[in-house]
């Protein structure tokens, strides 16, 4: 088992004692209902604050050496505040929990010197492979794609004056970036993500 799966196993195992603590989960037609695991008070969410429902969600999983192991379902991940601040630096929060961006130029994941996989900070989820990164000038890492479709969300973000398409990780809803259409062949779109938000992860030898 790779470091990151070590890491999201025992997530999984923390978010299951969570709702045990929190209260008894509910059979619903078979399947386990589980209780919302949320700040207190978190009812009337002040703007730009990303909240997440539980559930689960269909994720395209890959070994760190860039294996594909195939569509497996995933639990949502449901934290508070205190354990998001727990796992993430404040910048990361910032951008990831409260839809903030970095510096363009300060981030430290534009064309990595190794071969490797992008996967998300905050959950490990894979989100981007090193092959499809291109130099945008931006100053923020940009890919023509992700690695996977299943693996990212798209949302309407009228922040700011403007019309964009926001992209968050579909496994702990966390704020990414943005996609624009001004990227290169074969696409034409520009995945526009911000350093902090990721995880880069050398490929690992199979």
């Amino acid at each position: 088992m790779s470091r990151i799966d070590e890491v999201i196993a025992a997530d999984r195992r923390r978010f299951l004692r969570s709702a045990l603590a929190g209260g008894v989960m509910l059979a619903v037609g078979g399947s386990i209902a589980l209780p919302r695991l949320l700040a207190a008070g978190a009812d009337s969410w002040p703007p730009g604050l990303i909240h997440t429902t539980p559930g689960s969600v269909l994720l395209e999983t890959f070994a760190d050496d860039g294996r594909n192991l195939g569509l497996h379902r995933e639990l949502k991940l449901v934290l508070t505040d205190a354990q998001w601040h727990q796992r993430l630096s404040q910048a990361s929060f910032d951008i990831m929990r409260r839809r903030g961006t970095e510096r363009a130029f300060s981030g430290e994941h534009e064309r990595p010197a190794a071969r490797g996989i992008f996967r998300c900070r905050g959950c490990g989820t894979a989100l981007y492979d090193d092959a499809t990164e291109f130099d945008s000038g931006t100053g923020w890492p940009s890919f023509w794609q992700p690695i996977s479709a299943h693996n990212v969300v798209q949302n309407r973000d009228a922040t700011l004056g403007m019309e964009r398409t926001e992209i968050r990780c579909a496994r702990c809803d966390s704020h990414l970036g943005h996609v624009f259409d001004d990227g290169p062949h074969p696409t034409g779109l520009r995945y526009c993500m911000n350093s902090l938000a990721l995880h880069f992860v050398p490929r690992a030898a199979s």
